[in-house]
């Protein structure tokens, strides 16, 4: 089972301070047994046998203590015991088999009652943002991967998808491509051609296609994309408009990427609420539905970020979303 890296850092800080705790109840037993002139017991291997069986609850009672001090410090191991080792063991060992063997089949077909919808091939921060803007407009959507994680993701938020290869005929015939409105093929370039050809081969559905190379643009033509988008080309388009007029405003300076869906760079002003924060702190996509896909920091563009950016006074921040969620971002920023 993978985890987000934030929750991997909280799961080894959890057990770099059970085990700092159990070395120290080590520690302290041996110290009590020669308290208590129970000199056979102060050893490490008895100490490490009581910490075990006490801290599991087993308990086995072949080595006690005798004074009120000694028997109030099993009591703190004891119950202390519970959340270190069973935390451990539900995080680390029952939780992953319990998803591993207990988890639901995906969906691999849409309902045929399905009809002028949007078909998504793949999953991404550009498809995130995209989910936001068309569940604000009541769009019907599916999204096709065959990501199992990150079906699974999109399944407990209850969004559409459906696992299947998006080059293969039958997957796409089972995302009711017939009658859909159109289908954005948003995976590496050569996936991309492999998806655009067979959709034009099975429906005559409008396909947009997004290149990760400018110079693939007119391959992804030739295999039948009504229109093909390549973000990197779009950001130097931006960037251009920012060389030749550095004071555009706000949202006066925006470039798109699809219908409804823009890029937009907003400097953090001094008397900003987001500053001295970080990204994760923020929340920005939670609070405007927003995307950050890049920082500028003291004119150095960067699209390599973490949660724990910090946003301070000379921050500009790159955010893709609707005209909507960009103008609710700019308030933040200002």
């Amino acid at each position: 089972m993978r985890y987000p890296k934030f929750m991997s850092s909280s799961i080894a800080a959890y057990i770099a301070i059970s085990i700092g705790v159990v070395l120290l109840y080590i520690v302290i037993f041996m110290n009590l047994m020669r308290y208590e002139g129970q000199h056979e017991y102060a050893n490490l291997a008895n100490a490490i046998y009581w910490v075990m069986a006490s801290v599991t609850t087993v308990g086995y009672g072949d080595i006690v203590f005798q004074s009120m001090i000694g028997k109030i410090f099993s009591i703190i191991v004891m119950i202390s015991g519970i959340p270190l080792f069973f935390g451990i063991l539900i995080t680390l060992v029952i939780t992953p088999w319990f998803e591993k063997t207990m988890k639901l089949p995906l969906s691999v077909k849409v309902p045929k009652r399905y009809s002028d919808h949007i078909i998504v091939c793949g999953y991404n921060a550009l498809v995130e943002t995209l989910v936001e803007e068309f569940k604000e407009q009541n769009t019907s959507f599916v999204i096709v991967s065959e990501d199992e994680d990150a079906l699974r993701m999109l399944s407990r938020k209850d969004i559409p998808c459906m696992y299947g290869d998006p080059s293969d005929e039958i997957t796409l015939e089972n995302a009711n491509i017939n009658s859909a409105r159109f289908l954005i093929a948003n995976q590496s370039d050569n996936e991309n051609a492999n998806i655009v050809l067979t959709a034009r081969k099975v429906s005559d559905v409008r396909i947009i296609a997004v290149a990760e190379d400018a110079s693939k643009i007119k391959y992804l033509k030739y295999a039948g994309a009504d229109r093909v988008i390549s973000p990197k080309l779009v950001l130097g388009r931006f960037f251009a408009k920012k060389a030749v007029d550095p004071f555009l405003g706000v949202l006066f300076g925006t470039t798109e990427f699809f219908d409804g869906c823009s890029i937009v760079e907003f400097p953090v002003y001094s008397k900003s609420a987001l500053i001295g924060i970080t990204l994760s702190q923020a929340q920005i996509h939670e609070r405007t539905g927003a995307t950050i896909i890049g920082l500028r920091k003291g004119g150095q563009l960067t699209f390599n970020i973490h949660p724990g950016d910090v946003i301070k006074d000379n921050t500009v921040i790159l955010a893709v979303g609707s005209r909507e969620q960009l103008q609710r971002l700019g308030k933040f920023t200002d």
